[in-house]
């Protein structure tokens, strides 16, 4: 084989070589951008995650309206957790805008790119393909027309060898040798044509290859470089554009964080403390010294009606043994039961005696029951003195506020009647009288509030302790010396059977105990209290606190006193039994026809 034929087809080889190469190095150029773009898209999806769970952690330890965190809210350190929780909210939002900047500037550009890069590669490849297609067809031109030159050149030689063989031989006619002549003559003819064709396909062959390999493939590559280099560069300006999304984004984190440094910083534990002390404030009176009780002096008593003539006609009656008076309010112990005491005969008749004063101060149990069931009475009378001062005064300055709010509705309804009046076409005036009437009577009705709410408030204040000696605990001797026994009131000691505190006094803040036969006249004079409704008991009640009764669940019982604001409901079972009730444990039926009973505690 010719070796010029073999160097040609080794230069074309070689080319279609690097093209292919060529081809595979920007495909995995253009996989690289998109690999890059998909890492994006991922780091920008996670931004916007994380954003969404540092949104919804700082929405879930928001402090929820109408709740007890409004009430914590007025310590520094809840205050400054939820300007930390805001600051954290800001945060996230940082976070997203880093997820948008990175969608907006790498992801969206860099995708619409690699489209233009397709395009641009494919077009690219298209002309070299093109080229060389076109240098190939050229070659297969050349070689054909050398190979017909070859051939042309064979034959005329041939037909040459043919004729001087005819021409020597003196056998053969003149005619055959004429023949031959002729013959040879056209294949030289033949030969020079097939010579100058391969000479001119020779020539065009040459100058298409010098401008293939000289011009258009170089100026392909050129082009093709540009865009390999482009895209680096476009890719590498993602990779910064990357970085500065989030240098952009840094000082405002930076404030985020020193707004929690600031928040924690605002905390103030001596402040916090003092307001745990004015919200509990309850506004007592330290109590006062224990006085000494003698139990050296032996009572000698018999339980026969003889001993109790005598003690009747003999002896004064002496002080009566209270059955939580052993402690003032703050160290009595709850649910303790009356009945647990071990005293002599004679100290339980005369506390027997005395139990009816007892029934007087029976708001005192309703009060403490009614604190532990979380529903206290509207005018806050279950709460310490001076927190029901607070809570007191808290409504009445919402009542204003509402007044108030009223109060400029009627300001501007009023003033929109005026403009009516003196431009008609503009409204009806008398459009505006129902509304105006309207808002007048919600404004009367809560001024009759405030004003109900602010009685309280005098009641209250009025009670609250002044400065003085310390009141003196009440002994559980009997007193010999004394010509009457007096039994202080519950209320007056602030105290009841299950430890719960009472502000309410009793104008009776001392009862004589009876004699034997006041005793039995006064149980002769007590009335059985009139029906007045029943009830149902909604959940079971077990009354171990003396004046209260046990009910079970679904027992109906007959209502003898109603509810007087203190969250307790006086019941009777049967004719010997009665007592109070939690009135949210029951659901009354009261009988229209005997409202107008009287009721009393």
């Amino acid at each position: 084989m010719d070796l010029g034929k073999v160097d040609g087809l080794v230069k074309i080889q070689q080319l279609r070589d690097q093209f292919d190469n060529l081809e595979k190095h920007t495909q995995w150029g253009i996989e690289f951008a998109e690999k890059y773009t998909k890492f994006v898209k991922e780091r920008s999806e996670i931004e916007i995650n994380y954003a969404k769970q540092i949104r919804n952690l700082s929405k879930k330890y928001q402090p929820k309206k109408n709740s007890r965190e409004d009430e914590e809210n007025k310590y520094t350190s809840c205050r400054a957790f939820l300007a930390a929780l805001n600051e954290l909210n800001d945060y996230a939002g940082q976070h997203e805008l880093i997820a948008e900047n990175l969608t907006s500037q790498i992801i969206s550009e860099l995708t619409r790119y690699i489209q233009e890069l397709k395009t641009e590669r494919k077009s690219h490849f298209h002309d070299g393909r093109k080229a060389q297609q076109h240098i190939e067809n050229s070659w297969k031109q050349l070689e054909s027309s050398k190979r017909r030159f070859e051939r042309d050149c064979k034959e005329a030689d041939r037909a040459q060898q043919y004729f001087d063989k005819m021409d020597a031989d003196i056998n053969v006619t003149k005619a055959d040798v004429e023949k031959a002549r002729q013959q040879a003559q056209m294949r030289h003819q033949m030969a020079a044509d097939s010579k100058g064709e391969y000479s001119a396909y020779l020539q065009k062959f040459n100058q298409e290859q010098n401008e293939h390999y000289y011009t258009l493939i170089p100026h392909i590559f050129q082009r093709i470089q540009e865009m390999e280099e482009k895209r680096i560069e476009r890719v590498g300006e993602s990779m910064k554009t990357f970085a500065e999304v989030d240098r952009q984004v840094l000082p405002i984190v930076g404030k985020c964080l020193d707004g929690m440094t600031k928040a924690a910083e605002s905390i103030e534990p001596k402040t916090d403390s003092k307001q745990v002390v004015e919200s509990y404030k309850s506004g007592f009176e330290p109590p006062g010294d224990v006085e000494f009780e003698d139990y050296s002096q032996p009572m000698k008593r018999t339980v026969s009606e003889s001993s109790l003539s005598n003690s009747r006609g003999e002896s004064k009656p002496e002080k009566p043994v209270s059955k939580s008076k052993g402690k003032l309010w703050p160290f009595i112990k709850k649910n303790k039961s009356p009945k647990q005491h071990k005293e002599p005969l004679s100290h339980r008749l005369n506390e027997f005696m005395a139990s009816k004063p007892k029934m007087h101060c029976f708001r005192s149990l309703k009060r403490g029951l009614s604190l532990k069931l979380g529903s206290g009475p509207e005018d806050f009378s279950h709460l310490p003195p001076e927190q029901r001062r607070k809570k007191l005064q808290a409504k009445i300055d919402d009542i204003n506020k509402d007044i108030q709010k009223e109060m400029d509705q009627k300001d501007a309804l009023t003033k929109m009647k005026d403009v009516y009046v003196k431009n008609p076409q503009m409204g009806d005036p008398s459009s505006v009288d129902p509304r105006l009437a309207e808002i007048g009577q919600a404004i009367e009705k809560l001024q009759i509030e405030a004003q109900k709410f602010e009685g309280w408030l005098a009641e209250v204040e009025g009670r609250l302790p002044a400065k003085s000696d310390p009141p003196r605990r009440q002994s559980g001797l009997y007193e010999t010396q004394n010509n009457t026994t007096t039994v202080n009131n519950c209320a007056q000691d602030r105290e009841s059977p299950d430890g719960s505190y009472t502000e309410e006094q009793s104008s009776e803040t001392q009862i004589k105990v009876p004699s034997t036969q006041e005793f039995d006249d006064e149980f002769d004079d007590e009335e059985t209290l009139p029906t007045i409704g029943t009830c149902k008991a909604l959940y079971p009640f077990e009354g171990h606190n003396e004046g209260t009764i046990a009910v079970a669940e679904g027992e109906l019982l007959y209502v003898i006193e109603e509810d007087k604001g203190d969250g307790w409901t006086r019941v009777r079972r049967n004719e010997e039994e009665e007592g109070y009730v939690p009135t949210s444990y029951v659901e009354v039926f009261l009988d229209t026809n005997a409202k107008g009973a009287m009721t009393y505690i």
